[in-house]
């Protein structure tokens, strides 16, 4: 892990926001990080799935990085966006940071990661992405 660097959130909009409790952590009330990992794979499924204007299932991790720990009681906000569209795929990257000791307002950067899903029908079979003009509302 990195030296602990404070930061800033980003100025856009997050697509997730989540708070770990208790039975996410061990009993040092250091989270898990697989349960990091579930929300990051939450986060950026839904980005893909705007993307490809419906299901997707996830393919593939293709980096994972803990840069600092995250502990109970940190709010957690997970930025996820499009990097690569494909036939049948979509790439994302996630981006988490911490809100610590809230009354101090400190930020770090806890985790960052790639993702890759395919947009599947209801057959559960990939299927192509359509192209950006087709789909409605915002992606």
């Amino acid at each position: 892990m990195s030296e602990h660097q404070e930061t800033s959130l980003p100025t856009h909009m997050p697509t997730l926001r989540v708070m770990p409790m208790p039975s996410d952590a061990n009993v040092h009330g250091d989270v898990f990080g697989g349960w990091i990992m579930s929300q990051v794979d939450i986060a950026g499924a839904i980005p893909a799935a705007r993307r490809a204007n419906g299901r997707v299932a996830t393919i593939a991790v293709n980096s994972f990085l803990f840069k600092q720990p995250v502990f109970v009681g940190d709010l957690l906000s997970f930025y996820a966006d499009v990097v690569k569209v494909g036939k049948t795929s979509i790439t994302v990257s996630v981006e988490v940071y911490a809100e610590r000791n809230r009354l101090q307002a400190s930020t770090v950067k806890v985790t960052e990661a790639t993702l890759t899903y395919v947009a599947t029908g209801d057959d559960r079979k990939p299927r192509l992405i359509p192209p950006l003009e087709a789909i409605s509302g915002p992606v």
